[in-house]
């Protein structure tokens, strides 16, 4: 194998390709990058959860494919000058060179490392990038981490008859959900599946702020996103998702607009006598024009007010104060509607004006007296 390319495409690609690669494993070749010089140079990094591929130019003057130790090829790319890189192997010893610098490493044999699981194209759907993005991360922070309902560590992708995808997270405090109009899709009508968080985080990673397309492919067991000239295969989770429309409540009597921004700052002061040792929940008293939050721990207590719109019939309330600020800083909107009913009932947040284009609920704590 040899081939030369760009310094800084080859350091970005390893990027890229590096957090599918296992930190430790059983099988030695998937703590490494697979490279394949081709056609074109590939670069692959897979933990048999989810595996990443990457395609950059290159000048490719012998052809061959082997691993190489992700972290140690890693650390020497971007260590090296700013200059053309020039790989090239006889058996296991790579050499690579750039400008005055040259190392001389062992790979390991491209057979050891495992293929990438094949996708069977059965619905493929198509959006923005940006979209995508801002999608992931605006419901990721509610997917849950707790092992024992495997389903809810990733996030539901849903898309309707009307081409409107939704992507719904849970996590037994709170759920999360996005919703907007796919560019194209293909196959069936109607069609879900969940992806893990922490693919989702990865791809998230990977798309840009443009409106270049991202392409999801839907596979009997995996899925597949493509974006630009990297692919990111991940294995679909199983099992029954919450059935979240029956979980999210509607009709609420008590309706209050705020402004993000004040609410988040309110918060975000009476918070600050909140740590991980001192637990405390914000005790909110909705009135009508003003939400008064207070909260008391060992450190001492906080106060502040924040100017609301409409009469919240002087509702007295706790919230876990960073589930609140969650939903809060990731909602798309300045103005937020929420939507109370009783001190057990959960507090649901929408836009105030516009299209529903995403819904977040979170549920209180019980106040103890004194709290």
């Amino acid at each position: 194998m040899k081939f030369s390319c760009e310094k800084a495409l080859l350091q970005s690609a390893i990027s890229i390709t590096s957090r599918a690669v296992s930190p430790k494993s059983s099988i030695p070749a998937l703590e490494g990058i697979f490279l394949e010089a081709g056609n074109e140079l590939r670069l692959t990094g897979y933990n048999l959860e989810t595996g990443i591929r990457t395609t950059i130019p290159a000048e490719i003057t012998e052809e061959g494919a082997l691993v190489l130790s992700a972290r140690l090829f890693g650390d020497i790319i971007r260590k090296l000058p700013d200059d053309i890189v020039v790989l090239s192997s006889q058996n296991y010893t790579v050499n690579i060179k750039c400008g005055m610098s040259e190392f001389n490493i062992l790979a390991t044999d491209a057979e050891e490392f495992p293929e990438l699981p094949s996708v069977d194209y059965q619905n493929t759907l198509e959006l923005p990038q940006s979209t995508l993005k801002s999608m992931i991360s605006q419901t990721l922070f509610a997917v849950s981490d707790n092992e024992s309902r495997p389903i809810h560590t990733g996030s539901l992708f849903e898309l309707n008859e009307e081409t409107q995808l939704t992507i719904v997270s849970v996590d037994g405090y709170r759920l999360a959900l996005r919703r907007e109009h796919v560019s194209k899709k293909t196959g069936s009508e109607e069609f879900s599946f969940v992806v893990p968080g922490a693919a989702l985080s990865e791809v998230e990673k990977i798309c840009s702020d443009t409106e270049d397309p991202a392409l999801i492919i839907q596979g009997a067991r995996h899925i597949m996103f493509q974006i630009d000239s990297t692919i990111l295969i991940s294995r679909r989770l199983e099992g029954e998702f919450l059935a979240y429309r029956q979980a999210i409540p509607r009709n609420n009597p008590i309706t209050i607009i705020g402004e993000k921004k004040k609410l988040l700052s309110s918060i975000d002061r009476v918070s600050l006598i909140i740590t991980e040792k001192q637990k405390s929940p914000l005790h909110c008293t909705f009135t009508d024009g003003l939400l008064k939050i207070k909260t008391n721990t060992a450190i001492g207590n906080a106060y502040d007010e924040c100017d609301i719109a409409g009469d919240g019939k002087d509702l007295e309330i706790g919230f876990n104060n960073k589930y609140l600020m969650d939903a809060l800083k990731n909602a798309p909107s300045d103005q937020i509607k929420l939507e109370l009913n009783t001190p057990i009932s959960p507090c649901v947040l929408v836009p105030a004006e516009g299209e529903e284009i995403f819904i977040y609920m979170v549920l209180p704590v019980r106040l103890k007296a004194g709290e």
